[in-house]
């Protein structure tokens, strides 16, 4: 029975591959995060905010877009669908 040497030089490359991986993974901030539970609670509660905020001032821009076109074609006088329009905004108008 052969005993072969230990092959350091190849788990030195293993350990600086799976060195390299964790980096990449970031798993130090994660790690952080999970140490420090008030700064992932602030993270998270700003990143929030700025979702909420994007996702009214682009609901706001679209909305408002799509009312402009709709006016444009009323004004254009189309029969058909200016009828429906005209309908349309007399109940958004009635809803105010």
């Amino acid at each position: 029975m052969k005993i072969e040497p230990p092959k350091t030089n190849q788990y030195f490359k293993q350990i600086e591959r799976l060195s390299r991986h964790l980096e990449a993974l970031r798993i130090a901030d994660y790690i952080e995060l999970l140490e420090r539970p008030w700064k992932l609670i602030t993270t998270n509660f700003i990143a929030g905010i700025a979702r909420g905020l994007g996702f009214a001032i682009g609901t706001t821009i679209i909305f408002a877009l799509v009312v402009e076109g709709l006016r444009r074609i009323i004004l254009i006088n189309i029969p058909i669908i200016n009828d429906y329009l005209v309908e349309i905004f007399k109940l958004i108008d009635l809803k105010k």
